[in-house]
C-alpha cells in the first residue's frame, strides 16, 4: 500500500511550492490523495477489510483539514490544487 519512492518524487516535483519544498500542505494533500485513491481501489475488491477502511477515513479527514488550511491561506491556490488533483466535484 505504501507509495514507491519514484512516485513520491514525481508527486513532490509536481506540487512543490518552491525548489526545496518537500512537506508543504500542497505536497501533503497530493500524497494523501494518491494514497486515498490506491486504498479505495483495494477496498473495492476487499470489502471486509475494516481496518483499512478506518485508515482511509482518517486519511480523508486529514486531507480535509489540510485543504481547509490552504483555503484559509490562499483561495486561488486552493482552487488550483483541487482542480489539478480532480477532487471535490
Amino acid at each position: 500500500m505504501a507509495l514507491l519512492q519514484q512516485r513520491k518524487h514525481e508527486i513532490i516535483s509536481d506540487y512543490q511550492v518552491h525548489e526545496t519544498d518537500t512537506g508543504s500542505a500542497d505536497v501533503q494533500v497530493a500524497m494523501l490523495t494518491e494514497r486515498i485513491n490506491r486504498l479505495s481501489e483495494h477496498l473495492k475488491s476487499n470489502k471486509k477489510d475494516h481496518s483499512s477502511r478506518r485508515g482511509l477515513l482518517k486519511m480523508i479527514g486529514n486531507r480535509k483539514r489540510l485543504l481547509a488550511y490552504i483555503q484559509k491561506q490562499d483561495n486561488d491556490r486552493y482552487r488550483a490544487l483541487i482542480t489539478k488533483l480532480g477532487i471535490r466535484g
